[in-house]
């Protein structure tokens, strides 16, 4: 299903919130307007009705005192009685003026029973009364003050009336109530402003749509750029799975989270593809190191066995048997010692001890070694307290001195000191050999192997001492470095952290 895919499930997220986004936008805009429109109506309307509302003009101002006496008797009977004959003049006059008109405004003038006073030319068929609106206070309150007592002069404006505007099919309509129960209507066709509207809706649609399309187009850009990745990944991963270690993953961008993954991603299979390389040489090199022993007892034993021989013969055979069943014996041994050192299972003391000590008993176990090769082991060893397997360290000290004094020179000499360094307790051995070329230096603490591989073949060396010595140093928390000049000696050099 097209839905299992992130790029689909993010193209849907992203194409739901863009329609949901643009259609709040498209009718929030379209509702605006038609509200901006029906309000710009309403107010051309009100000011028509307006017109109609203005009372008849008052009399000459320099007219006799009588006048102003019956101003000051206002009588709001005598008042409607007056303002709805002008009312009726101005409907039809105002309906005979807007008929020439192409959006013509139409006036209907209804009595309080519902009969029609007066009326436009251009009314549309069956205009309703509308619904009568009943005032908000009494008319009378209309000509007090706000202290209650009767104003000076009567206020016949647009307070006076009660109404509302209303929507009838394609007619906007505003009217007013008067006091007397009378209703002054007003309206007009609201065709241009719906056409406009219609206009606008579907330019919206069409926007809307064109941005949606877009939208679209750019998430799924956006969608399969950032998956691009991930599918490297994946065909990288399915190539790894099927063999080839040499494989990497692409990396454009290395600042991004997936750039940083790829990173990470890349270490792995590199140190993978090295752990693979590891594992087929140790597995080789474990099986020459086996087959050498077998072959030379499978010899002996085929070669006593062919024929009689006498006791001496038979002798000598199982002598060179032994001998090689003693080289897989230690060398299972070792083997299996650096399979529980990488799993953590070998146990290691946590226990104070003197490495100057740990040295010199090391020495001293060397020196008849030293003496037959004629190499001369000098010491500068200073106590240091260090924390740890007593024991151990002492097999990585002996492992030190034996290589250095098997690869020295005749009348040679090796160094070993103790220092203590930055918080930490260090061990040096310095020999006079031949040192180790450059090319074989990164690889001097790999499993089986050996910088003069005919010699050590022959001295019965299987290249493991050094691999348990880092690997003893390593459990510590410690380090073993090696410095070396061809032709002027090596250093080893052992880290340890004091008590």
């Amino acid at each position: 299903m097209i839905f299992n895919s992130i790029r689909w499930r993010l193209q849907a997220w992203h194409g739901l919130i863009l329609v949901l986004v643009l259609a709040g936008f498209g009718l929030s805009a379209y509702h605006v307007t038609r509200d901006n429109q029906l309000r710009r109506v309403d107010q051309e309307l009100d000011q028509r009705l307006g017109a109609l509302f203005r009372p008849p003009p008052p009399q000459d101002p320099g007219s006799s005192p009588e006048h102003h006496h019956r101003e000051a008797r206002f009588d709001p009977s005598e008042f409607t009685v007056r303002i709805r004959e002008a009312i009726q003049r101005a409907v039809q006059q105002a309906g005979a003026a807007d008929a020439s008109q192409t959006n013509a405004c139409y006036y209907v003038l209804w009595q309080a029973d519902g009969s029609v006073l007066a009326n436009s030319t251009a009314n549309p068929q069956a205009i309703p009364l509308p619904e009568r609106i009943e005032p908000a206070a009494p008319p009378e309150s209309q000509g007090r003050e706000p202290s209650g007592r009767p104003s000076a002069e009567p206020r016949p404006g647009p307070r006076m009336f009660q109404g509302a505007a209303r929507t009838r099919e394609e007619q906007r309509e505003l009217f007013r109530f008067l006091p007397h129960g009378e209703c002054i209507l007003v309206g007009r066709s609201l065709a241009p402003e719906l056409a406009a509207m219609h206009r606008l809706g579907f330019w919206l649609v069409v926007a809307g749509t064109a941005v949606l399309l877009l939208g679209l187009a750019g998430g799924w850009w956006l969608a399969s750029r950032a998956i691009r990745p991930i599918e490297d990944i994946s065909a990288t991963a399915m190539k790894i799975a099927a063999g080839d270690l040499s494989q990497r993953i692409n990396a454009a961008d290395t600042d991004s989270e997936f750039g940083r993954l790829t990173a990470v991603l890349n270490s792995t299979f590199a140190r993978l593809e090295a752990a693979f390389a590891h594992q087929s040489r140790f597995t080789s090199d474990a099986s020459h190191e086996l087959r050498t022993p077998l072959s030379v007892i499978l010899s002996e034993t085929q070669s006593s066995l062919s024929r009689e021989r006498s006791a001496p013969e038979y002798r000598q055979a199982l002598e060179a048997c032994r001998r090689a069943a003693q080289r897989m014996r230690t060398l299972a041994e070792s083997l299996l010692e650096l399979a529980r050192l990488d799993a953590g299972q070998e146990p290691m003391k946590r226990e104070p001890f003197d490495l100057a000590r740990v040295a010199r008993e090391a020495v001293e176990l060397l020196r008849p070694l030293a003496t037959e090769r004629s190499v001369e082991v000098r010491c500068e060893l200073s106590p240091l307290e260090c924390l740890g397997d007593a024991e151990r360290i002492s097999q990585v000290a002996t492992n030190l001195l034996t290589n250095a004094i098997h690869f020295n020179r005749t009348q040679g000499e090796v160094r070993i000191a103790t220092l203590a360094e930055n918080g930490t307790a260090v061990l040096t051995v310095t020999d006079t050999g031949e040192g180790i070329s450059t090319e074989d230096l990164p690889h001097i603490f790999e499993r089986f192997y050996r910088a003069d591989k005919s010699r050590s073949r022959a001295q019965g060396r299987a290249g493991l001492g050094l691999a348990i010595s880092k690997a003893i140093v390593d459990a510590h928390g410690g380090a073993l470095e090696v410095s070396s000049q061809p032709g002027a000696g090596s250093t080893f050099r052992l880290t340890l952290p004091l008590k």
